[in-house]
C-alpha cells in the first residue's frame, strides 16, 4: 500500500499550488482522507480532511477560504487546492488514509501515510 503525494514546489506568496495524492495497492474509496503538514521545527498539523464520499469536509481555521480538499474515488486520488498561499504555509505536506469513513483531525486515526511533498512559499 502506497500513498504518493506530488505537486509541491516553490511559489510566491499569493500564488497557488495543487497537491495530489495517488493511492496504490488498495482502494481507499471507503476511507476518509486527510492532509497534514509539518513546518521546520514544528509539530505535524492537521490541514484538511474529506469523508469517503466527499460529503463531509473539515479544515484547520488557518486555511479556511484558501484551501480546498477534494477526491476522485475512480482515480483513487485526493487533492488539495491551495490558493492565496502565505509564507506560514511553508511545510512538508502529507496525505493520509483514515481508519474510518468520516475522518477528522486526529493523526492517530490515520493508518496509511504518504512520504510528503515540500511546499515553499516565498514572501
Amino acid at each position: 500500500v502506497q500513498l504518493q503525494a506530488s505537486g509541491g514546489g516553490l511559489v510566491q506568496a499569493g500564488g497557488s499550488l495543487r497537491l495530489s495524492c495517488a493511492a496504490s495497492g488498495r482502494t481507499f474509496s471507503n476511507n476518509a482522507m486527510g492532509w497534514f503538514r509539518q513546518a521546520p521545527g514544528k509539530e505535524r498539523e492537521f490541514v484538511a480532511a474529506v469523508s469517503w464520499n466527499g460529503g463531509r469536509i473539515a479544515y484547520v481555521d488557518s486555511v479556511k477560504g484558501r484551501f480546498t480538499i477534494s477526491r476522485d474515488n475512480a482515480k483513487n486520488t485526493v487533492y488539495l487546492q491551495m490558493n492565496s498561499l502565505k509564507s506560514d504555509d511553508t511545510a512538508v505536506y502529507y496525505c493520509a488514509a483514515h481508519l474510518g469513513s468520516v475522518g477528522g483531525s486526529d493523526p492517530t486515526r490515520y493508518r496509511y501515510w504518504g512520504m510528503g511533498t515540500l511546499v515553499t512559499v516565498s514572501s
